[in-house]
């Protein structure tokens, strides 16, 4: 039987009422060919109505690809079941205008859930998230109030062997959008073009075990038979039906339209550099951050500014020393920053997103670099929803849940601060109009108290000061020379940290232009 079939027949298979899912990093792995195709099927028809969504991450370029073309169509979508929307402008928007109920859920279990229903089991148990937002005793990741009006649970607290745990239930998902490189007439897939190995296999296998509809959207159509065997990473069993994409809406990523083998695994270009840091706010935070590393360790650097660790340990000679992890999968190599974040130019190795969230799950990670949004008296952090706009946690709470140490890296204050390094510290001239450390976060992203009972230890790291966590509270352990603690720290917390007699000054060559040495 040959399975291709057009992008606008595969629209056609989305009824309404349906569960759909769709897959993707960021701009990598992303069937956009099939999301465009749904988009034209519902201009032309006004169907399909009242769909379920459930996706794992963000899947565009913050500026309107990927799923944001969906999330256009009034009445499109009446449930979404997803870990992060950051890159998805227009679900962020209908979130926010009420006219879905939002469940963000972490990644780690969102891919559990997902291995779950393909397994036949009741439903997914973890404890990562206990203490955070996704905890039904802190929300149970309602996204708004529109969700939390609705009365439905998609978590609930349960103990097993002693231990809290969350319980997500199965449900059916009846089709799904997945992305491949290759495909041939018999459905066999190859993903050897890919920038990462992300949720195709577990979200194809649920689908298929559910009696839904699986269709992959892929770069070439090809003979059957013509992929080796060793390459076929969903075999055609599993497969429905495939679409060769459009070539505009097929590409390896949305930071580029140029195909890059270092990212796929498959070149090791050298002379790939790490973009280097102008002398900063956050390049003090990241040189800070990176005077924690220890050889011969796995370490994750989340998004934005501690993608710049990277930077900072490769001009002072030492970036060869540790290896480096991405929640989606890739090791080694060096990340991309901004709308490449998940892909690494030349990888040591490429794990499945889900094999990788596990191991963090397991305490595999022996440091995490991440950015905060905002931080309380009791060390929790708030990485997942800004003034009442959910973004949702992607792999934050996985990272964070049993890490053995978490540099918490960002400026003091939000908005336009203006601070002045001097060549040994810091002149604040203006501070930012928005207070980061409050006496309580918006959302728990990463809770304080649980990291206290499990002996994580956690540095809250800033270009005036570093905070660590202890069980009486966030503690000042080191300031900037330069800063004055009442005018420049205090008066812009809203609480007092615990203060010791002695606080030690930041050390001076975080400030220098020249590498630290």
């Amino acid at each position: 039987m040959n399975k291709r079939i057009t992008a606008a027949q595969a629209a056609a298979l989305v009824k309404d009422d349906m569960t759909l899912t769709t897959t993707g990093f960021n701009g990598f792995g992303c069937p956009e060919d099939l999301i465009m195709s749904l988009a034209e099927h519902y201009d032309q028809t006004g169907h399909p109505q009242n769909l379920s969504l459930v996706k794992c991450t963000s899947q565009g370029d913050g500026e309107g690809r990927g799923v944001s073309h969906l999330a256009e169509k009034p009445g499109m979508f009446r449930e979404l079941i997803i870990s992060h929307m950051g890159y998805d402008p227009g679900l962020r928007k209908i979130v926010a205008e009420e006219k879905v109920t939002c469940y963000m859920l972490p990644l780690g279990n969102l891919m559990q859930l997902f291995r779950a229903i393909a397994g036949g089991l009741p439903g997914a148990i973890s404890t990562t998230g206990i203490g955070t937002f996704a905890d039904p005793r802190f929300g149970g990741g309602k996204a708004n109030r529109k969700t939390r009006e609705a009365g439905k649970e998609i978590v609930s607290l349960v103990e097993l062997g002693g231990k809290e745990c969350l319980f997500y239930p199965s449900f059916p998902v009846d089709i799904c959008f997945i992305r491949a490189t290759y495909g041939d007439e018999d459905g066999n897939l190859s993903i050897r073009h890919e920038s990462m190995n992300v949720e195709q296999f577990e979200v194809a296998a649920a689908v298929h075990n559910s009696g839904g509809i699986v269709v992959a959207q892929v770069d070439k159509v090809v003979k059957r038979g013509t992929i080796p065997a060793q390459e076929v990473f969903i075999h055609g069993f599993m497969v429905d039906y495939i679409v060769e994409g459009r070539p505009e809406y097929s590409r390896q990523g949305f930071d580029t339209d140029l195909f890059r083998p270092e990212l796929a695994g498959l070149a090791n270009v050298p002379g790939v550099p790490f973009e280097p840091l102008k002398l900063s706010p956050p390049k003090v935070c990241c040189r800070r951050a990176a005077m924690e590393l220890k050889p011969h360790s796995l370490i994750n650097l989340g998004i934005g500014m501690p993608g710049g660790i990277g930077s900072v340990a490769d001009e002072e000679g030492i970036s060869d020393l540790f290896t480096l992890s991405i929640e989606c999968g890739p090791l080694g190599g060096i990340p991309l920053r901004g709308v490449g974040f998940g892909a690494a130019a030349n990888p040591e190795a490429m794990y499945r997103m889900a094999d990788i969230l596990q191991l963090y799950d397991g305490g595999a990670l022996d440091m995490a670099v991440l950015g905060f949004a905002e931080v309380d008296r009791l060390g929790n952090v708030n990485a997942s929803s800004f003034h009442g706009r959910m973004v949702g946690p992607g792999g934050f709470i996985d990272i964070t849940q049993n890490v053995r140490k978490l540099c918490f890296i960002g400026t003091f204050t939000a908005g336009k601060q203006q601070v002045d390094l001097t060549a040994d510290g810091v002149q604040v001239v203006t501070q930012g109009p928005q207070k980061k450390f409050r006496k309580d976060v918006e959302a728990i992203t990463f809770s304080g108290q649980e990291a206290v009972k499990k002996g994580q230890e956690g540095l809250y790291i800033t270009e005036r000061a570093v905070f660590r966590l202890e069980k009486a509270g966030i503690t000042l352990v080191e300031i900037a020379r330069g800063v004055d603690l009442q005018r420049d720290i205090l008066d812009q917390m809203e609480f007092q940290p615990v203060i010791p007699p002695h606080v030690p000054f930041m050390e001076e060559r975080l400030f220098q232009e020249a590498p630290m040495g």
